[in-house]
């Protein structure tokens, strides 16, 4: 199959987590693209339902361009460990996601074909390796989910955030994994600490240390409660902005609260574009252990305490992410059952001191590669790409 070298495409979503790192390398790829006078047309394959396609198509880039040129919709049916009905129903829709996206490869002949995971991205990197098409994925936690385990087969690179990973994968595929760190979009490098500030309307010379909730775009009830219970000592010791979620929160709670300590306590559903801003001016994290918050929360140097989700309804990846970035003396967890107000209160108060929050962050710089993973992804796809120009 004859492939057009200036077109390349992305693929993966479900979740948030899995498109965001992915417009990191795109955007960062475009720009390596344009420094050569070269102008690459980059699309993106993902779930035709839900939250892919307003992210992807809404993404720009740092000078105001948009990230990605098209936008394909598929089918997808996601893949379970466990036993469920519906993995019957979503067998017919994987199926119907290949159908389509082999028809997109066949028609478009991109160079190659990047994957971010999820389990939207397994029919594109299954229909691009029987097209010939030179497949890169990347995993972000410690363990390979179910999507990268299936697609590793597909791809010729795995890039991957920790050394520990690489390990885990075994001798036979050494070679095949690549050591970069989780990507980040730009736009978090080039936070305004003042822009935040100025967003959540607090003043620059605020006395108490600023603590963000964060739990995800769907909030993380576990977490709010925590705040909730503790509130007066959080808000005697810091300005807490709340990121209460838009589906796990308790409005009714949120709303009596806020009145009663409206100078310290802010709680919004959801922060978007602002967060960069927001992460840049904030002192301490308090959130889950999702790859993307861990990583976008190391690149701005911030000490963190973990609550990771763990237990029988996930792999184990955030207790493994977590744990990590505590054993580099990076962040404090609180897990399963120390996930109280007791554990917080512990976990929190040496941060109040602003030599202890230093020394969370010198760790953080050790864990920061010194190339940003973005950066290094898009620099060896680039490479990829300009191999056997013209060639079948």
């Amino acid at each position: 199959m004859k492939k057009n070298r200036d077109l390349v495409f992305f693929t993966g979503g479900g979740t948030a987590g899995h498109i965001y790192p992915g417009l990191a390398v795109a955007e960062q790829l475009r720009e390596i693209a344009e420094k050569k006078g070269r102008h690459l047309i980059i699309c993106w394959i993902g779930c035709s339902k839900g939250m892919d396609k307003k992210i992807v198509t809404s993404a720009v880039t740092a000078s105001g361009k948009q990230t990605v040129d098209m936008f394909y919709g598929i089918p997808a049916g996601k893949l379970r460990r466990y036993f469920s009905l519906k993995n019957l129903s979503d067998l017919f829709r994987i199926l119907a996601g290949y159908i389509a996206a082999n028809h997109i490869l066949r028609k478009n002949k991109p160079a190659v074909l990047f994957s971010k995971g999820g389990f939207v991205s397994v029919p594109p990197c299954l229909a691009a390796k029987k097209n010939g098409i030179t497949v890169f994925t990347h995993e972000c936690d410690f363990s390979l989910g179910l999507a990268n385990r299936i697609n590793l087969k597909s791809a010729k690179k795995m890039f991957v955030s920790y050394e520990e990973t690489k390990k885990r994968l075994g001798e036979s595929l050494q070679d095949k994994i690549v050591v970069t760190g989780n990507p980040v979009r730009p736009v978090f490098h080039s936070a305004s600490a003042l822009s935040g500030l100025s967003f959540l309307g607090v003043s620059v010379g605020h006395e108490k240390p600023l603590l963000l909730v964060l739990g995800g775009s769907s909030g993380a009830k576990q977490i709010n409660n925590l705040v909730y219970d503790n509130i007066s000592w959080l808000c005697e010791h810091f300005i807490v902005v709340h990121q209460t979620g838009l589906i796990n929160t308790d409005e009714a709670r949120t709303a009596e609260i806020a009145p009663a300590f409206k100078d310290s306590y802010k709680p919004y559903d959801f922060i978007y574009k602002e967060m960069p801003d927001v992460l840049a001016c904030a002192d301490v994290i308090l959130s889950r252990a999702g790859a993307n918050t861990l990583w976008e929360a190391a690149v701005l140097y911030k000490p963190m305490v973990l609550v990771p989700l763990c237990g029988s309804g996930t792999r184990g990846d955030q207790v493994d992410n977590a744990e990590f970035f505590k054993s580099k003396n990076a962040a404090e967890v609180l897990l399963g059952d120390e996930a109280d107000s007791e554990h917080l209160r512990s976990a929190l108060t040496p941060m109040l001191d602003k030599s202890k929050r230093q020394e969370y962050e010198t760790a953080l710089k050790s864990i920061i590669p010194e190339t940003a993973p973005e950066k290094k992804i898009a620099e060896l796809v680039y490479e990829s790409i300009c191999e056997n120009e013209g060639g079948k």
